[in-house]
């Protein structure tokens, strides 16, 4: 497939792991012609090979393959089924239609009808075809290592912005790959990797996902330690005022009824200054609407079970709802007991409240408010609240 795809000036990676850009066990190769079942190239980089290699990477070229092969059906319809996986990560999604077949795929898998797809973005390819694949996919993946392979280093931050913003926009979770790379073998990130690491939340991303670090590096725990306090350094100097303008002004007029109250409960938490918002939800998706306008405060939501049944036995949903919200920044999922009167409790409508709760902190009194969303049926449209 490769020797039928390449062509002169084409550049291949070879190596044990997926390039990093400082690691001498990967080599580049230029192709210099192609003479019937070999490849030429020239090297264009010193490198030790050793072990078995893992990774073959041809920049920017199209392979028919599906992106999902039969080993990955036969992986997620016995391990994944059996795990109840919440999310599905898509590796090298090209087209909106991949993420549909995938789609349909796991909609015949019983409870996996439920897991959200994570578009990972992976390829030039992919990059064209972005705003089709966010618009199907429940969430994106920048993975920074091929991009990174594939685009020159300089258009490689102009991606990552643009893609964040759009996901933003879309209230969809853009997770961002590949920032402490150094760390695979070091006990500290270099200073370049650290402000990227802060400069990647800043721009409004809403999750970091490690790879060599933690996979194959020595200080996966140091690791993941070091990043987390970057990012809460970087969340206590983010412009929420200027995101949510720019959010509010993106969204336009006049606004869905789904955005107007998700936005009228940001502002209105923030002018009280709310310690927290509670949305009561049961699909989770108006809490991940009101956590798109990035609130000052955390939005709790609370997600009420659901009795259903498929004619041979009774169960409660909510658990995947509660769970998948984990990844979406600002937003804390707590499942209701099912047992506890507002779980049974229908809102017939829709309403606004900030109830002041007294509590003492120290010797001294002092008073927080707290912002209530209740969302039912003015918070529907095509899906449940």
């Amino acid at each position: 497939i490769y020797l039928q795809a390449v062509k002169q000036g084409d550049t291949i990676f070879i190596g044990q792991y997926l390039f990093t850009g400082s690691e001498t066990t990967s080599v580049w190769l230029e192709v210099s012609e192609v003479k019937g079942a070999d490849v030429v190239c020239i090297i264009k980089n010193t490198a030790t090979l050793a072990g078995s290699l893992f990774t073959l990477h041809v920049s920017q070229i199209h392979i028919d393959l599906p992106t999902l092969t039969e080993a990955d059906k036969n992986a997620i319809s016995t391990w994944g089924v059996r795990n109840k996986i919440d999310f599905l990560s898509l590796s090298y999604t090209r087209h909106a239609e991949d993420v549909r077949q995938a789609r349909e795929f796991l909609s015949k898998l019983g409870d996996l009808y439920q897991t959200q797809i994570f578009a990972k973005i992976e390829s030039v390819e992919g990059l064209t075809h972005f705003d089709e694949i966010l618009q199907e996919a429940d969430g994106i993946i920048l993975s920074r290592g091929n991009l990174g392979i594939d685009l020159p280093p300089e258009k490689v931050f102009l991606f990552q912005k643009a893609a964040v913003y759009k996901c933003n926009m879309a209230g969809k979770p853009a997770v961002v790959t590949r920032v402490v790379d150094s760390m695979t073998d070091n006990l500290r990130p270099t200073r370049a990797e650290a402000t990227d690491v802060a400069n990647a939340i800043l721009d409004g991303s809403d999750a970091i996902l490690l790879g060599a670090e933690t996979l194959r590096g020595l200080y996966p725990v140091e690791t993941i330690s070091t990043v987390g306090r970057i990012c809460y350094e970087a969340e206590k100097v983010f412009n929420q005022d200027l995101y949510f303008k720019k959010t509010v002004k993106y969204v336009g007029e006049p606004m869905t009824h789904l955005e107007s109250i998700a936005s009228s409960a940001v502002r209105a938490a923030i002018k009280v200054k709310a310690s927290v918002i509670i949305c009561f939800t049961s699909s989770g998706r108006a809490a991940r609407l009101i956590a798109k306008y990035r609130p000052t405060m955390p939005v709790l939501s609370v997600v009420i079970p659901r009795l259903k049944t498929n004619q041979l036995r009774w169960s409660f949903s909510g658990a995947f709802e509660a769970r998948q919200s984990l990844i979406v920044r600002g937003l804390f999922p707590m499942l209701a007991d099912p047992r506890h009167p507002v779980s049974i409790f229908i809102f017939s409508s829709c309403k606004l409240h900030v109830i002041k709760f007294p509590f003492n902190v120290g010797a001294g009194n002092n008073r927080f408010d707290v912002l209530i969303l209740e969302s039912a049926s003015c918070l529907k449209d095509s899906h449940n609240a």
